[in-house]
């Protein structure tokens, strides 16, 4: 089997779908990788080094879409919308494609995928379970976003984090609050704390609690009904909009109190939560800096604007997307590990296999055979639910497609 890298494609992506370490990997499961001229060089991965690894080097993309059997992308059509409808003609019958697709905001590019008849799986829709967890890019990326939104806080913040002794008096710590307490924000609150910051943060899942305050952030407790807050594969759901109105009731105060907001409220295919108005904006102190994580999900905070700095009441609000691509050397050499530890899930002797009956592969897999088949994005397109049967196996979709 050929596993393609093509180069990314996506405004400002600079990360690339496998690394040169990577295709060592490959080639210890029996796999080829043909990678596409440049794929990694805005990671700092270059062309070089992709070939000292056994890797085969082309300049055309369209010739690593045409002899690769599974091509393996960071942003695809879905994710991708402005470039990755020319991607879609390449595609073949019976073809796999391993990226990014964004399938519970696109679910009508699906359908596409569906009509090329490619094997498409889904990467940020892998569960968390154990099984899975070396293969969570979202989780990878999380803590990648979580890092670098507190060293553009640092940055653009006009005090120092940590508390000083000089000799002209001491320096007081900055405050930090960071709303959400999932693998971006856990990551954002640790590093805000490395770098010497009073640390605070909130969830509307109590569990987090511990978490919070094992890596030396104090956990912000607000008396309001978090039953329900949380879904079966762990991602929080979206609540209704009086919780949400009396949740920044009571996040009014501590907001003013802190100098910089992280927010990570992000609900997987919708809107994201208003969690910061305009009014507590204003509330804050001059030189305060609010980092957006949810931003391309329309944002946290209601003055972000997505991909935009403004400043409003003299507060710095930064809604820059995909933090993950400002770090690119580590952050694909995290997706790297997950997407190759995914692709041996899926390969056995040499063929890449669908087990309908595997929960990792039926949860990830858009597409097989011309047909939806995933649950969730049929539900989206209005279609009636399939039998409860095994997809058709991937190889003999091949077969069709050769």
């Amino acid at each position: 089997m050929i596993i393609g890298i093509p180069k990314e494609t996506f405004p400002g992506q600079r990360q690339v779908a496998i690394i040169p370490d990577g295709v060592t990997m490959l080639k210890k499961s029996g796999l080829d990788a043909i990678v596409e001229s440049g794929a990694g060089e805005q990671a700092g991965y270059l062309d070089k080094a992709y070939q000292e690894k056994g890797a085969e080097l082309v300049q055309s993309r369209s010739e690593v879409f045409a002899r690769a059997d599974v091509v393996t992308q960071v942003q695809a059509f879905g994710a991708n919308p402005e470039h990755g409808m020319d991607d879609l003609e390449l595609l073949r019958e019976g073809q796999s494609v391993i990226a990014f697709l964004d399938p519970l905001s696109a679910p009508d590019a699906v359908t596409k995928l569906a009509e090329r008849k490619v094997n498409a799986f889904s990467m940020e829709l892998m569960p968390r379970i154990t099984r899975a967890q070396s293969m969570d890019a979202l989780s990878s990326l999380a803590s990648v976003a979580g890092y670098k939104a507190v060293i553009l806080a640092a940055d653009t913040l006009p005090r120092m984090f940590p508390m000083m002794m000089t000799a002209a008096g001491t320096v007081s710590a900055a405050r930090v609050f960071v709303i959400g307490a999932g693998v971006a924000g856990l990551q954002a609150i640790a590093t805000a704390k490395r770098l010497g910051a009073i640390v605070s943060g909130y969830d509307v899942r109590p569990a987090v609690k511990e978490q919070v305050e094992s890596l030396g952030g104090k956990f912000v407790e607000m008396e309001l009904e978090t039953g329900s807050s949380e879904d079966k594969g762990g991602y929080a759901k979206a609540m209704d909009e009086d919780f949400y109105r009396r949740q920044r009731e009571m996040m009014t105060r501590v907001v003013a109190e802190n100098q910089v907001v992280i927010t990570t409220a992000a609900i997987p295919g919708k809107k994201a939560p208003v969690l910061i108005t305009a009014e507590m904006v204003a509330g804050m102190q001059p030189g305060s800096v609010i980092i957006d994580l949810a931003a391309e999900r329309g944002g946290n905070c209601e003055l972000t604007r997505t991909n935009e700095t403004v400043v409003e009441h003299g507060v710095t609000i930064i809604g820059t997307v995909n933090l993950p691509a400002m770090v690119p050397f580590h952050s694909s050499q995290m997706y790297s590990k997950n997407i190759i530890t995914f692709l041996r899930h899926l390969v056995s002797d040499g063929q890449l296999t669908i087990d309908g009956s595997d929960e990792i592969t039926s949860e990830t897999l858009l597409t097989t055979g011309g047909q939806v088949v995933n649950g969730r994005v049929r539900e989206l397109l209005g279609l009636q639910p399939l039998a409860r049967s095994a997809p058709p196996d991937a190889a003999q979709e091949q077969e069709k497609g050769e």
